[in-house]
């Protein structure tokens, strides 16, 4: 879980509380309280902590949720960098895990649900999670540029969505559509097979 930045002042931050507030807005959320109609001051009596605690973690309630969802969420691999290609596979294997569980928890289906309705919120977690996502893959493709397994000149951008394209067709467009293992691989190696140096 992302953790926000620390306090430049005051007392230590603790760890528990960070857990019972975070643990808190899922159980609000669990329990049909909307994103909307959640508040600080709530969420704050809720979990047993003062307000003032909550914003010494948090900006707002925009910044918490943004941690709730990476709560919720799956962590980006450790890339090995030992090849192009097994780095893209890992990064759409997490990708593959997490359409599975998107599938699977109805709380995180509610939680994106709910926050297409609020616009900032979104606008946020697309700002921070997807951008991140998107630039580790991003990453991965420089640096086959740099080792000749990937040829120069290519819209990087373009080849990201190319990789993740196939993934998110299936995971969020088509819910019924298969997310079966090995699927990573099979796009990682069409795509590459398409950017790879031409001889």
């Amino acid at each position: 879980m992302s953790q926000p930045p620390p306090p430049t002042r005051g007392r230590p931050r603790s760890a528990a509380v960070d857990t019972a507030v975070i643990e808190t807005v899922l159980k609000l959320l669990e329990d049909g309280e909307s994103v909307g109609g959640l508040s600080i001051e709530r969420i704050a009596r809720e979990a047993g902590v003062g307000k003032a605690a909550v914003y010494r973690r948090w900006t707002g309630k925009e910044a918490l949720m943004i941690d709730v969802l990476r709560a919720l969420d799956e962590d980006q691999p450790e890339l090995l960098g030992e090849s192009v290609r097994a780095d893209l596979v890992a990064l759409l294997e997490t990708m593959r895990r997490r359409g599975l569980a998107k599938r699977h928890s109805a709380l995180l289906r509610t939680v994106l649900n709910q926050m297409k309705a609020q616009p900032r919120l979104w606008e946020e977690y697309h700002d921070t999670v997807v951008r991140g996502r998107r630039d580790a893959l991003r990453r991965v493709l420089l640096r086959g540029v740099g080792t000749g397994e990937v040829r120069g000149g290519l819209d990087l951008d373009l080849v990201v969505d190319l990789f993740t394209g196939p993934m998110l067709l299936r995971s969020v467009l088509h819910e019924r559509a298969d997310l079966p293992e090995g699927l990573p691989e099979q796009i990682v190696d069409a795509v590459l097979a398409g950017v790879r140096p031409r001889p």
